[in-house]
């Protein structure tokens, strides 16, 4: 036990979860922390907005499997990050948020305090899995334990902590607070016997993998090879089987050749995934009778879908203990049945996606097997990469899948490169979205990452402009143009170039790769081989 205060107490309590980099602006209320992090062995990484500190951790954690951390001040520094909180709890992303609080003796009905708000607690409660204000220096240690212990068990959400001010800069003795150490959640055994029963008897199974099967990629890989099952993964799914294995099916449970193949298999074995509407995008498919369900969530099990057989458990554990208790079945057809479903996608995909099948062919050669992609909500990603190109590694695809915010695609992408300097990093945003985190080029410059940035430009909020069209309404508001982001780019410290055909896509990413800082790569749609309809 030492004696410290409550900045000092906090950053050695994060350091002694495992935190080695946390993404934030210091400001007034938080300097205590920021002198701690100087002498300490985290990284502080300086984004240029808290909702972009916010996207940044959310991208770092989807890459490292491990909670990122973003750290702001108080009021409107933490209500910054809230929609980035907000992504990450819909994404099911164990994301900590940190802010200092107002004092512990500050006026009830308050008196006008610097960054004060009515009631910051509640305000961030309303969005994370739960929000906790820290009321003594020694409670820190403890507060920093509990968090990772929530965030690291069961159903991975993000947390808030607010410190008051006061807290920060008072000295107590503290004690550090080991991680607690809990073992996955293992499914009931019937329940994986019943599971096993089912699958060896059926005929046509088939795997639906979520994003809550990333850390389980080789189980599930071994389970559908063992099973001789096709794997049709979810957004966030994308990438946990690599796409190029024979049994990958692809991305995209929204296609109706998917829909139709659901409806058809006799048993349907989900990972990992809530089938959620922002998944099928065009409503449920009826699968209860024939579903069999692993998932951490209690509460998620029957959320969308009540299974025939519910296997509560972690997904990397569960599907271990399927695999000790199911016999390999011989399928010597499976590959063609796989391939044959695979074109089914494409064919859906590819007239979905008609307006970017030239950018997503132009982009595919730079891809290889360390490539993330992270994209915003924009046409190019959900119509356009989301199922037409190909992604190799779990966390190879950051995409903003339940909130759908604007502005997540570039900090997710400094997140990423962060959490793995090893990695190809690419980011593919929209002319409207990416204006939402646009000052974030300046991040991503000063930390020198040679990370393409492609903005494709269809002068305005495309999707939008089509709904108002589709509705019949007057067509307004969505217009946008005028930007010179290259050469935004340029005075932001990054590389900046204008792509004047698709045909020069594949060169130019290939070179950014390997430059010595950031390239924005400003493709507009009229430029591209194929025109958008």
């Amino acid at each position: 036990m030492t004696s410290q205060n409550g900045g000092r107490a906090l950053v050695a309590a994060l350091a002694a979860h495992g935190v080695d980099t946390v993404f934030g602006i210091p400001g007034t209320h938080n300097l205590a922390v920021y002198a701690a992090l100087a002498d300490s062995p985290i990284r502080s990484v300086l984004t240029r907005h808290e909702q972009g500190a916010g996207y940044a951790a959310d991208g770092y954690s989807r890459v490292t499997g491990k909670p990122g951390v973003c750290l702001t001040t108080t009021g409107p520094a933490i209500l910054n990050a809230a929609a980035a909180a907000a992504q990450a709890w819909s994404d099911s992303v164990p994301v900590l948020f940190i802010s200092p609080a107002l004092p512990l003796t500050h006026p009830g009905r308050g008196n006008g305090y610097l960054h004060e708000v009515k009631n910051q607690q509640a305000a961030l409660e309303a969005i994370v899995s739960y929000s906790h204000r820290v009321t003594s220096v020694a409670e820190i240690p403890r507060a920093i334990a509990y968090a990772f212990a929530a965030m690291r068990s069961g159903r991975p959400r993000p947390v808030h902590i607010e410190i008051p001010v006061d807290i920060l800069d008072a000295e107590a003795d503290v004690r550090i607070v080991a991680p607690v150490e809990s073992a996955p959640l293992a499914a009931p055994p019937h329940a994986v016997t019943d599971a096993a029963q089912r699958l060896a008897a059926s005929q046509s199974p088939v795997l639906v993998v979520g994003g809550g099967a990333r850390s389980a990629a080789p189980q599930v890989r071994a389970l559908a090879e063992r099973l001789s099952a096709p794997v049709i993964t979810t957004t966030n799914g994308k990438g946990v089987l690599d796409e190029d294995h024979p049994l990958s099916v692809g991305a995209g449970v929204h296609h109706p050749s998917v829909r139709a193949v659901l409806e058809t298999a006799d048993c349907v074995l989900a990972i990992g995934t809530e089938f959620a509407p922002s998944d099928f995008w065009y409503g449920p498919v009826e699968l209860d009778d024939k579903l069999i369900r692993i998932d951490v969530d209690p509460t998620s099990m029957t959320t969308n879908a009540d299974p025939a057989i519910r296997l509560l458990g972690d997904a990397g554990t569960t599907v271990l203990q399927l695999l000790d208790v199911t016999k390999m079945r011989e399928d010597s057809g499976a590959h063609e049945r796989a391939a044959s479903l695979r074109q089914g996608l494409h064919a859906d995909a590819a007239a979905e996606g008609a307006p970017w099948l030239d950018m997503m062919a132009a982009i595919a050669p730079a891809v290889d097997e360390s490539t993330v992609i992270a994209g915003d909500s924009t046409m190019a990603c959900y119509y356009g990469a989301l199922s037409n190109l190909t992604v190799h590694r779990p966390g190879g695809f950051l995409y903003p899948t339940g909130q759908g915010t604007l502005g997540y695609g570039l900090p997710a992408a400094i997140g990423a490169s962060v959490a793995d300097p090893g990695a190809r990093v690419l980011a593919i945003l929209g002319d409207g979205g990416v204006m939402f985190t646009l000052p974030e080029l300046a991040t991503a410059a000063q930390l020198r990452l040679p990370l393409p940035i492609v903005v494709v430009d269809n002068g305005g909020y495309g999707e939008i402009r089509n709904e108002m069209a589709d509705r019949g309404d007057t067509v307004h508001s969505v217009a946008l143009g005028g930007i010179d982001f290259p050469a935004v780019a340029r005075a932001m410290g990054c590389h900046g170039r204008t792509v004047e055909s698709t045909g020069e896509l594949t060169d130019a990413i290939t070179a950014a790769f390997d430059a010595d800082r950031p390239t924005l790569l400003h493709i507009r749609e009229n430029s591209r081989a194929t025109q958008q309809v």
